[in-house]
Order: structure tokens, then C-alpha cells, then sequence
């Protein structure tokens, strides 16, 4: 089974159209732009929607299903969560990386192993990666090239550079 990711949350009906305010999670600002098709969570279990037309309106992605045509035909689907598979995502850039391919990666620092990393926090200036010792600390590391080595997917494997020094969540 193709994994599926949370790339949005419908928010409300916009117009007489069938046209639907949603809230993204993406950090592709052009995400939806030339998206065909999205699985929303609906009565159960995912169904594939077809995409007839996608816009901004103050600042706010809209979308409209093709064969959905009026607030009535669209509003069961306020609050629902929209996903992607993942053949259908985006390739990235070079060095960048879903979340979900980070969590649960092993760490290593100085070629020893560090700790897993559990969880990336989405901050404006850039992420930090929270990661877990083997005595159960959390350490936080920007995720930036000061810091970061080299990522593999694949092995799931977090290299930071030699001499990086980690935040400990709480310093004693």
C-alpha cells in the first residue's frame, strides 16, 4: 500500500461555485497549483477527488472537485483532511526532505551513534531537529549546513558535522 501524507484541511465553502477555502500544510507555496487529484478522508476511508480549477484568494488556497458545483455539493467536506500519495508528491530540491522521511533516523556524531531523531520543529527561521539520546534527553539542532553533514533516506541516517555542538532542551 502507497503511503499517504497530510498536505492540507478544508476550511469553508467560498461562493456559489463549489469553490473550497482550504488550509495547507505544505511548505511548497506552488503546491496545488498543477495538483490533479487529492484523497480526503470521507466517511471512512480515503477517496480520490479530481481537481477542476485551484487559485488563491487573500492569500488563502481555493480549490474546486470536478462535478461538485454548488455550496451544497461541497459543504460535507468541511473539516476534512486532504493527502497525497507519495507517488504523486513533489521531487525536491537537493538536500531537502520530507518530515516523514526524517523521523525515527538514526544520528551519528564523530562516526558514533547520537540518538534518534524524533521530531522537526517548523521554525521561521529555519527547522530544528529535535533528537533523542540513548539517555532519553532531547537535543535540539538547526537544520542547517553548519550542522548537518549528510542525510540518507534510504539507510535513515542523520550525519552531523565533526565538531557541531547540540542544544540540550533543557540545560543543566
Amino acid at each position: 500500500m502507497e503511503n499517504k501524507f497530510l498536505i492540507a484541511q478544508i476550511k469553508s465553502v467560498l461562493g456559489s461555485d463549489g469553490f473550497l477555502q482550504v488550509k495547507s500544510y505544505s511548505d511548497i507555496p506552488d503546491r496545488f497549483e498543477n495538483l490533479e487529484q487529492v484523497e480526503i478522508d470521507v466517511f471512512g476511508g480515503l477517496r480520490t477527488f479530481y481537481i477542476e480549477e485551484s487559485g488563491y484568494h487573500k492569500n488563502n488556497v481555493i480549490l474546486k472537485f470536478k462535478n461538485f458545483d454548488s455550496p451544497d455539493d461541497v459543504r460535507f467536506l468541511i473539516g476534512r483532511k486532504m493527502f497525497l500519495t507519495e507517488s504523486s508528491s513533489d521531487k525536491l530540491p537537493k538536500n531537502f526532505h520530507y518530515i516523514h522521511d526524517l523521523i525515527g533516523s538514526k544520528v551519528f556524531r564523530n562516526e558514533k551513534f547520537f540518538g534518534y531523531l524524533i521530531d522537526v520543529l517548523c521554525l521561521p527561521a529555519h527547522d530544528v531537529y529535535v533528537i533523542e539520546d540513548d539517555r532519553g534527553k532531547e537535543i535540539l539542532i538547526p537544520a542547517v549546513e553548519n550542522y548537518i553533514e549528510h542525510f540518507d533516506a534510504e539507510e535513515k541516517n542523520l550525519i552531523l558535522r565533526e565538531g557541531s555542538e547540540p542544544f540540550y532542551d533543557d540545560e543543566d
